[in-house]
């Protein structure tokens, strides 16, 4: 996992008073073979050899046609740019550790990247590194446009600029353009306040390679990336791959332009092979944001839209608290489980095997009444319990308890949508939290309904 990058997944069973182990390994995606290093490799015997050229072509045809294979008749090694060459060469070079790619000519170099052969230039070629005047005669439709817009209203765009050139060329300007306005939302864990941006960078440059490596480069119309304060909306021309829907998007993942794909992996632009959809949906929720979605799309266009406002100030300060060691081996169904556990979703259709590597790392837990993060404060019915069972009711409740009163601490006048959002429960459950606090003499209330304000029974203001 840690090298190739490929998800794999595992569930335990009991059988016959013992236990069994399935692992399930994720195929290659269609079209493209697992790379380490810039390279796929083959088994010989006992040894691991590159692939043959020809099992590598035999791959790249499994996916139906690929435009970006085909010759681009008239273009020549002249119409490529030099300067998004070496991007390209230095990424790989980088990324591969192999010297030799430092030394080779750029001939070499492009056919060693399967992107010029002996019967000429591809399209892969002309849209990765072509010169602005060579895509404006052989493929005018290979065109970005960036917008940034203040409000969703119609109208010019507040910024814009456009991109018709080779891809290496402008990849690195639209993050720089997202970033100029990418501020800091901050959430409080306790007494400390931590910043998170707006938008990641890793999910917004996934989002740009997606849609060179996917969209329909015969159809009209540009690849538009509009930015709005606290959203990015990526809008590609064509609608999904053959086989590939919004609700099968985690698992199966198709390289329309497969040749591009292909270069992508050389220089580790791709993190995990035919997997960009599921990192961009599991840094989502590690950054407690909405799920990206698909409203829009249909069978002439892909709209990408990634809602970037934190919603669940508390899930990040849990998450921070898990630790990176650990949410590194969550696999994609891990954050949907528990992004859907603090978006307060039905759970009970959910078997509870589930949920086993979750409780086998510690961050959920099972009790009575369902399933929930370990001292997260919430427990949510789970297989066939019914919601009365749980309805938020977890069997301890002195961390929850704790944590009001040490905001309390800090803090006067408090009202229940304060700390819900500070606890990241609902206002319900904070009511009946501070009913109990206030039984108990250690918390005062004045007025009443939403007027109401909590404080520390020695810090109250007179």
């Amino acid at each position: 996992m840690d090298k190739l990058r490929v998800r794999i997944d595992f569930q335990l069973y009991e059988h016959e008073g013992k236990r069994v182990l399935v692992f399930e390994v994720a195929s290659r995606p269609v079209g493209l073979p697992v790379q380490f290093k810039g390279t796929a490799w083959w088994r010989d015997g006992d040894s691991l050899i590159p692939m043959p050229e020809e099992v590598c072509r035999s791959i790249y045809a499994e996916g139906g046609h690929d435009f970006s294979g085909d010759i681009c008749k008239g273009l020549s090694l002249d119409d490529l740019d030099p300067k998004a060459i070496e991007i390209f060469r230095n990424k790989w070079a980088e990324y591969s550790n192999v010297k030799r790619i430092v030394s080779l000519s750029v001939e070499q170099l492009l056919r060693d990247a399967d992107v010029v052969n002996d019967k000429g230039v591809t399209y892969a070629a002309l849209i990765l590194f072509g010169k602005r005047e060579s895509l404006l005669e052989y493929l005018p439709t290979a065109e970005v446009v960036f917008e940034y817009r203040s409000t969703e209203a119609s109208g010019p765009a507040n910024q814009r600029e456009d991109f018709r050139t080779g891809f290496f060329n402008y990849y690195d300007r639209i993050w720089e353009l997202v970033d100029l306005r990418n501020d800091k939302q901050h959430y409080q864990d306790r007494f400390h306040v931590f910043p998170i941006s707006t938008f990641n960078e890793q999910v917004v440059r996934e989002s740009l390679l997606n849609a060179a490596s996917h969209r329909n480069y015969h159809q009209r119309g540009s690849v538009f990336v509009r930015q709005y304060s606290r959203k990015l909306i990526i809008e590609s021309p064509g609608g999904f791959p053959s086989g590939v829907t919004a609700e099968n998007i985690l698992d199966r993942q198709e390289a329309r332009n497969v040749r591009i794909a292909n270069v992508f992996q050389l220089c580790g632009l791709v993190e995990r092979s035919g997997q960009g959809m599921n990192l961009i949906y599991e840094k989502s929720i590690r950054e407690a944001k909405p799920l990206p979605h698909f409203t829009g799309s249909d069978a002439y266009r892909v709209k990408l839209t990634l809602e970037c406002q934190v919603i669940h100030p508390r899930m990040l300060a849990l998450l921070k608290k898990i630790g990176d060691d650990k949410l590194d081996v969550m696999t994609t169904n891990d954050y949907l489980l528990l992004g859907a556990i603090f978006r307060e979703e039905d759970m009970r259709g959910i078997e509870p095997e589930k949920f086993n590597h979750l409780a086998e790392l510690e961050i959920i837990e099972f009790s009575e009444y369902g399933v929930g993060p370990v001292n997260g404060g919430i427990i949510l019915a789970i297989g066939n319990q019914s919601e009365m069972d749980a309805d938020w009711m977890p069997i301890e409740y002195t961390d929850r308890k704790q944590m009001v009163l040490d905001f309390m601490a800090s803090h006067s006048d408090v009202t229940t949508a304060q700390l819900a959002d500070y606890l990241g429960l609902s206002q319900r459950t904070m009511r009946n939290t501070l009913k109990e606090l206030i039984d108990g003499g250690l918390v005062t209330k004045a007025d009443n309904y939403r007027h109401a304000r909590y404080n520390l029974r020695d810090l109250q203001i007179k």
